[in-house]
């Protein structure tokens, strides 16, 4: 039984969530010889807050991206 696990930052909406986990059942179909009903698939969401690259995390990203399309607006 192949189970995937599928980590995200927080902020996608029920239906964005729904759709990666049927493309993913998909893909794993295509991919391997198994059967659909022993395909699982496990969404993580971490807070923007919690995951971090190069020292700046998700949020702080997020909100340095609108302060510049704020300012690329006034």
């Amino acid at each position: 039984m192949p189970q995937i696990t599928v980590t995200l930052a927080e902020g996608r909406t029920p239906e964005q969530i729904r759709t990666l986990q049927h493309e993913v059942h998909e893909a794993v179909l295509r991919s391997i010889d198994t059967r659909p009903e022993y395909i699982r698939i496990v969404v993580h969401e971490v807070p923007a807050t919690h995951w971090a690259t190069g020292d700046t995390t998700i949020a702080e990203m997020r909100a340095a991206t609108r302060t510049t399309a704020e300012r690329e607006l006034s």
